[in-house]
């Protein structure tokens, strides 16, 4: 069955330009949209979509509003944040209020698809830039403490049992590191945009990680991979 997506955006051309990305991919079907918050309520209380796209940035309404307004009215959905902000506060009040993707409305619309792919398939899809800012304020986090706290036990590397890499996620997780969208991943080893999902969401598992940023940040700490 076709993935049902609803878009809450208030820009004309983007609200456009999102349902057309949807409307254009068989995988996809278009449940519904609205043009602000007000709208947005009504849309989500009538018409339940698997993944709801909400921008940040409504005129009359906070979209943190609306993702915990969605989770609650329908709990297994998924919410995947679009939006012009790409600070650390936004990031951080969208993934408190419930939000599992983060994506930046100037993605092409190949990555806006991947991203709901990856969403679907047990993933946290981030822009790769959002990804960046998550890692680097990781590792300032990091710094800080090394300073003040002493040293943590040494983390079980993932080289043994049902944590193993293997080579194809190993391939894949080095392509994450470089910004690669599913599908760009996909065609450089002529694999399906659906298998390299599900090599993601291994690979999220085996790190014990939510999303792309932290998946990064995680192997080169285990010096799977090198930034």
């Amino acid at each position: 069955m076709a993935t049902t997506v609803a878009v809450i955006e208030d820009n004309p051309e983007f609200l456009a330009r999102f349902c057309e990305i949807i409307r254009s991919d068989a995988e996809f079907e278009l449940a519904g949209c609205a043009a602000n918050g007000a709208e947005g309520l009504t849309l989500i209380e009538h018409h339940r979509a698997d993944v709801y796209l909400i921008d940040l940035g409504l005129p009359d309404m906070n979209g943190t509003e609306l993702i915990r307004h969605a989770l609650k009215t329908h709990p297994d959905c998924e919410v995947m944040v679009v939006t012009v902000f790409g600070d650390d506060a936004h990031v951080l009040a969208s993934i408190e209020a419930g939000a599992t993707g983060y994506v930046l409305k100037d993605g092409s619309p190949a990555e806006i698809t991947d991203c709901i792919r990856e969403l679907r398939a047990g993933g946290a899809p981030i822009s790769p830039l959002i990804a960046r800012k998550i890692l680097q304020r990781f590792q300032r986090k990091n710094a800080g403490a090394a300073h003040s706290a002493p040293p943590a036990p040494p983390r079980a590397h993932p080289a043994d049992g049902d944590t193993a890499m293997t080579e194809r996620e190993l391939a894949v997780l080095r392509a994450l590191a470089k910004g690669m969208s599913l599908r760009e991943i996909g065609e450089s080893h002529f694999i399906s945009a659906h298998t390299v999902a599900g090599h993601v969401k291994n690979i999220y598992r085996k790190l014990a990680v939510h999303s792309r940023g932290e998946a990064v940040y995680e192997a080169s700490k285990l010096g799977l991979i090198q930034l």
